[in-house]
């Protein structure tokens, strides 16, 4: 009886292998020289399938790793990392051992592995859509296109129908799969043990409080208070004090606040009524003493100068022939007026230079969109011509590839005697490798034990010294320069010496400063007093002024007797008279007034 071999075994040991391989740090031919070891206790046709499969699988890494990882990203999200190399292998198997093995091998290979996890996979892997869409476009960017499709899709989609029936008979072991469940006892529950507690007696009522009596709202609270009906009562009595005392400045108001309407109607009522006279203000004005600051002083002087200043200036326009400025102003408006119509045109002006650069903008842009519409048709034809170069270049290209890949296959063919050669040249490498690198590492631990050595010998030397006695004390010498090559070095002699220097200059510059200040403020209390006799000038000549004018309306005052419709007719005359002579008293008194002001300038 012929033994059937466990294809499930070597399929897991296959796995093993390849989850042990780091292509980083083994090469291929040492990798499955290794694996040989292992594979000691197989028989001689298993061991080869074992090897077979595990070369094949390293050699087109980069094809099944773009199925496997695709196969996670959609439908593995649930399988484990680790069994990623067992769905390499049985794509390798699919793809490239299922000729060679048949229908019936495969499927034994299968069905000794796990039902859901191979249903799955082999679903994924063999979908029309799947070869003929994504895994036929990303293998055709690591090889050909025309050799992917012909030694590889081709045969795969050949074997599909096939396949689908393997696919049907794991979906339906999955569904008659029947889990048995071990019966278990059902638990019956029992009642604690608890002690009965005793009943609780009934609490004796308490007896319900009686609810004191409230006294009632006082009337006051209805009421408003006292004190604000003494308040409306104030003010009603300071109203009526306040109607009476305009009723009596209503009748008894002083003459100018009569209009001249008023005047004219109620003159015979000014007759009857006695003249308003003022009442004279006792004791003198001009000796209340008023204090003034440095500031009101500097102020009240500038006042009077600006006035005097006016004054003057007033006397000599009138005095050289001044003009009513009314035809200036005239002539002024003119001029204005016209400069404002300048103005209008010039607006309307830039106005209509607005639309003549919109409407040019407006033509500019349109020709040049017609330019770009002309610059787009000769970029079309232009990118046909490439696109047919192009064309052209890539049918180029591709025949290239395909010579390319035909030497590829012819060079397999001789692979086996290459690779027996470089396996025997490796590994001549690996043992002149290993007798240079046991000389360098002899090489290396004489070196360490000469440095360990020398550091031994410095060490003691250091212990030695440390080992005397060191003299701490430092003397110091302060006239002499640290040496540290500055440009502003010095002794700490120097130093302080200068800082003496210093201090000296620095009190000197300090008596100049308050020396300064003394006469500043000497000189600022000589000018405010010069103002103050500046102003007492100014107010004794104001007040003579004053005075005289007084005078001079008592002397009128004396003469002036007669009805009242003259010395109404003679007021204005009066009043011009008065301004006419405060006007002469004002000219007597300023040429005084700029005679002391002169003198104390002078002073």
């Amino acid at each position: 009886m012929v033994k059937m071999p466990n294809h499930g075994k070597h399929v897991e040991i296959v796995v093993q292998q390849l989850n042990k391989f780091n292509p980083e740090n083994q090469s291929m031919d040492h990798f499955l020289d290794e694996s040989t070891k292992v594979l000691q206790a197989l028989n001689v046709t298993d061991g080869k399938f074992v090897l077979e499969t595990l070369a094949g699988c390293i050699e087109y890494k980069p094809l099944l790793d773009i199925v496997a990882n695709a196969f996670f990203v959609q439908d593995g999200k649930r399988c484990l990392s680790s069994e990623r190399n067992l769905y390499v292998v049985i794509c390798y198997l699919a793809t490239f051992q299922l000729e060679e093995l048949g229908l019936q091998q495969f499927s034994r290979i299968v069905k000794s592995l796990d039902a859901a996890k191979m249903h799955k996979f082999l679903r994924f892997f063999f979908s029309v859509l799947n070869l003929n869409t994504w895994i036929k476009d990303e293998w055709s960017q690591i090889y050909d296109s025309p050799y992917v499709k012909e030694n590889w899709i081709d045969p795969l989609l050949r074997w599909q129908p096939k396949i689908q029936q393997l696919i049907e008979q794991l979906a339906d072991k999955l569904d008659n799969h029947v889990t048995t469940v071990k019966s278990s006892t059902v638990t019956e529950p029992k009642e604690f043990n608890l002690t009965i507690p005793k009943p609780r007696a009934i609490p004796i009522p308490e007896p319900i409080p009686l609810q004191e009596r409230t006294q009632p709202v006082p009337q006051s609270t209805y009421k408003p208070p006292k004190e604000k009906r003494h308040l409306e009562e104030i003010k009603r009595q300071n109203r009526q004090k306040a109607e009476h005392l305009v009723l009596e400045a209503n009748v008894n108001k002083f003459k100018c606040a009569f209009s001249k309407l008023d005047k004219r109607e109620n003159a015979s009522e000014v007759k009857n009524k006695p003249e308003f006279q003022a009442q004279k203000i006792q004791g003198k004005i001009d000796n209340v003493p008023i204090k003034l600051n440095a500031a009101a002083i500097l102020r009240e002087g500038a006042l009077y100068q600006r006035k005097m200043e006016q004054e003057l200036n007033r006397i000599e326009s009138l005095l050289r022939g001044a003009r009513d400025p009314s035809e200036f102003l005239e002539w002024q408006k003119q001029m204005r007026e016209k400069d404002l119509e300048q103005q209008l045109a010039e607006i309307e002006c830039r106005r209509l230079q607005g639309k003549l650069s919109h409407e040019e903008a407006v033509l500019a842009r349109q020709n040049v969109i017609q330019e770009n519409k002309k610059k787009a048709d000769l970029m079309r034809e232009e990118i046909g011509e490439l696109m047919c170069q192009y064309a052209e270049r890539r049918l180029q290209e591709q025949k290239e590839m395909r010579e390319l890949v035909e030497q590829v296959v012819e060079g397999h063919k001789n692979a086996k005697q290459a690779k027996m050669k470089l396996q025997k040249y490796k590994r001549q490498i690996v043992q002149e490798v290993s007798e240079e690198s046991r000389e360098l590492l002899r090489q290396a631990l004489e070196e360490a034990e000469e440095k360990l050595r020398k550091r031994y010998e410095l060490i003691q030397q250091i212990r030695a010294i440390e080992s005397l006695p060191l003299f701490r004390n430092k003397f110091v010498d302060l006239t002499q320069t640290p040496g540290h090559g500055l440009i502003g070095e010095m002794s700490i002699v120097e130093l302080r010496e200068r800082l003496a220097l210093l201090k000296e200059a620095q009190k000197k510059a300090e008596e100049e400063k308050r020396d300064q200040i003394i006469h500043e403020k000497q000189a600022k209390e000589q000018l405010l007093l010069d103002k103050l006799e500046q102003i007492s000038q100014f107010r004794a000549a104001l007040g003579r002024a004053a005075t005289l004018r007084q005078e001079e309306k008592k002397i009128k005052s004396r003469f002036s007797e007669g009805p009242v419709k003259r010395l109404s007719a003679r007021e204005p005359l009066e009043s011009a008279g008065r301004e006419s002579g405060t006007t002469v008293q004002n000219a007597s008194a300023w040429p005084s007034i700029q005679r002391s002001s002169s003198e104390n300038g002078c002073m």
